[in-house]
């Protein structure tokens, strides 16, 4: 298909398309068959803008202790930077599907590619506590747009028939950004401290940015999709969120009889999510579909990745947080992080090579098994134990942390379908 068809108005582009061609979803940009050069930058293209969109947390979230000391607050307080990422990365998803099918993707992306830019200036000049706080709430906001981005880029490079291949791929390559931050985040810190970092994320946004005004994502149909009441739930969501955030973000570091704040933040959240639920559920054209989010598959499919994330954070909070109360810096450890980048990139290549839609829960199957023959090697650790003896039990349970989400993440894409 010509390019020159994307410049038409969408009545009549959508006139050129095959049936294969068109949209899945309302808000999503077609998937004309391209030629093998197109599909190969559609895929670098979606790589770079998921890697810029994933790095920046990645690379707080694995140095929050350094961070911390670089601007001279405590844990307690560092912990803050990433809660108020996560805080505004969900509040912005609630609004963005609704945006992309009233504005289309090219805006979109644009907006918030810009926004990410200037984000990542602005973090250059601002380095005290109360205004990297600031830009880490910008950072999710814009995040929460790139991730989408990037996932409907790569989908762009697989032919009709292995499409869900993509998106499975696309899912899984957010997941690669903690190992590789790990690897290399400590020789930027220490060639310019966290000015080094901010340079390379705002190299990141500006490549990204140059590559998605180059290679124009196709069209997508847009209609009037927000209605006032969509900002009233809002209005109820955004805030009860941040505080159900604030609550297990910080809950974890501070004792909540010494932080009354914490009982009252999550009384606040309780109400605030009830009250925008009940005007959720009785709308016809609601924010989020709550009536589909109760189904019995849906609730099974939450309660089966909750299950599986709670016993992934051994890895996170376990091996390697073994590692760093016994002394050992990232260095010692880059042996380790190489293998667990290796077998999550292996894991998710594999789930979307494998991926088969009519058994979506026989690889989550497999990978609770893989976690469960991993977690137990790791369980015979002691002060004794070095990053060498953990690779084999890493792996596994990195290659299954990756494996299992492309498959969890389809079960609910099929429900829809």
């Amino acid at each position: 298909m010509s390019r020159r068809n994307f410049n038409l108005p969408w009545a009549e582009y959508v006139q050129t398309l095959k049936p294969h061609e068109r949209p899945m979803f309302p808000g999503s940009p077609a998937t004309p068959d391209h030629t093998w050069p197109y599909r190969i930058a559609y895929l670098a293209v979606g790589m770079l803008v998921t890697a810029t969109g994933s790095i920046g947390s990645a690379m707080v979230t694995a140095n929050t202790q350094q961070l911390a000391g670089a601007l001279g607050v405590s844990l307690t307080e560092a912990a803050w930077l990433p809660v108020v990422f996560v805080m505004t990365n969900v509040c912005m998803n609630l609004l963005l599907v609704k945006f992309r099918m009233q504005y289309g993707l090219r805006l979109f992306a644009q907006i918030f590619l810009i926004a990410y830019a200037l984000i990542s200036v602005g973090a250059l000049f601002f380095e005290d506590y109360q205004s990297t706080l600031i830009v880490r709430g910008f950072a999710g906001m814009a995040s929460a747009a790139l991730s989408t981005l990037g996932i409907l880029y790569t989908i762009q490079a697989f032919p009709a028939a292995h499409r869900l291949k993509g998106l499975v791929l696309g899912i899984g390559a957010s997941s690669l950004a903690v190992p590789a931050v790990r690897i290399f985040s400590n020789d930027l810190v220490d060639l310019s401290e966290w000015r080094g970092f901010h340079m390379f994320e705002l190299g990141l946004a500006l490549m990204s940015l140059a590559a998605v005004f180059a290679l124009k994502a196709p069209p997508s149909e847009r209609f009037k999709a927000f209605s006032p009441m969509d900002f009233v739930t809002f209005a109820l969501f955004a805030p009860g969120i941040a505080l159900l955030c604030a609550v297990l973000g910080l809950g974890r570091i501070v004792w909540w009889t010494e932080a009354a704040w914490i009982g009252w933040a999550l009384v606040g959240s309780i109400v605030l999510l009830t009250v925008a639920i009940v005007i959720e559920y009785n709308r016809t054209t609601p924010l989020i579909n709550l009536k589909w989010m109760a189904g019995p598959d849906i609730v099974r499919l939450a309660l089966i990745i909750i299950g599986i994330r709670v016993v992934l954070s051994e890895q996170t909070y376990g091996a390697v947080g073994l590692m760093t109360q016994m002394g050992l810096g990232p260095d010692q450890m880059h042996g380790l992080f190489w293998l667990i980048l290796i077998a999550t990139a292996a894991g998710s290549v594999t789930s979307a090579l494998t991926m088969n839609p009519a058994k979506l829960y026989k690889p989550i199957a497999i990978s609770l098994a893989l976690i469960a023959v991993g977690a137990f090697l790791d369980s015979h650790s002691t002060v004794l134990t070095r990053p060498s003896q953990l690779y084999f039990s890493q792996a596994l349970l990195a290659f299954a942390a990756a494996f299992f989400i492309g498959p969890a993440m389809m079960s609910g894409v099929v429900q829809v379908l």
